[in-house]
């Protein structure tokens, strides 16, 4: 693995360890009652994986013009399922993360209730006291949260899968697009920018069918008309779909690259 491989791996698996921790935000705003503050600290990791994601594409394409430029591109489909593999990693590191992770974000919300400032709440973190309370809150997940999924859940099979595909879509639009610019490089500045109609149709699906109904799950609980063990389940059900979309991207790779390439043309 080279330098610059290594350095799309790096980027890969921030931007998808912020988006799998997004579930720990949810958790500690239902514990504390602070749905808007857990958001807006969580909004600060957001931030560093846009900036990352920013950098992931010119990586990506500089790798795909080098590729054209030699007239040697043989591992590069090795190179993009290591790429869909590490989004994969990061997402199951991410998952279990999330009871540990949930800890710090209700002590952050504590701490910003009265210190009102994140760069105070970011330098008592980086204390010494901060790193300690960090090691000591951490914890593995509970082996009966995977058990307990066989009771009632409070969110539908149908946006479980719904979500499976959307991260799936999400996982692979980027590199499919780029990987299809490789293939037809004639037409890879429009290959590329395809990308974004695939990343499109995955915020949709996102924003607009699934976000919702956790969205008002979470007001459930927060007005005690849900029980939180039961957005517990939710939330393992969602992040195991998740794990499950990044996987599928792997299969659904090469069929997006095809799909682009006969989009390519038909424009």
């Amino acid at each position: 693995m080279d330098a610059q491989l290594a350095t799309i791996c790096l980027l890969t698996f921030a931007i998808n360890l912020v988006g799998a921790l997004a579930y720990a935000a949810r958790i500690a705003g239902v514990r504390t009652h602070r749905i808007a503050l857990s958001f807006a600290l969580f909004n600060v990791l957001v931030l560093l994986s846009r900036l990352s994601n920013s950098f992931l594409g010119p990586f990506l394409a500089k790798r795909i013009e080098k590729a054209l430029i030699v007239h040697s591109g043989a591992g590069l489909l090795h190179d993009f399922r290591l790429i869909l593999g590490t989004a994969t990693a990061a997402t199951i590191i991410g998952t279990l993360l999330i009871p540990t992770v949930q800890r710090w974000f209700c002590r952050a919300i504590e701490d910003f209730q009265h210190h009102r400032s994140v760069l105070t709440l970011a330098r008592q973190g980086l204390s010494l006291r901060g790193v300690r309370f960090l090691h000591r809150s951490g914890t593995a997940p509970h082996p009966r949260h995977v058990r307990d999924l066989r009771r009632p859940r409070g969110i539908g099979i149908g946006v479980i899968a719904l979500n499976v595909l959307a991260q799936a879509l999400l996982s692979v639009g980027v590199t499919a697009a780029l990987y299809a610019g490789y293939r037809y490089p004639e037409y890879r500045v429009t290959a590329s920018q395809l990308s974004s109609v695939v990343n499109g149709l995955a915020t949709i699906l996102l924003f607009v069918l699934i976000d919702p109904q956790l969205s008002v799950m979470t007001d459930d609980v927060i007005a005690g008309s849900v029980d939180e063990p039961v957005f517990r389940r939710t939330i393992v059900l969602l992040s195991m779909s998740r794990i499950a979309g990044t996987m599928l991207a792997q299969v659904l790779f090469l069929p997006a690259v095809w799909l682009v390439m006969v989009c390519v043309r038909t424009i």
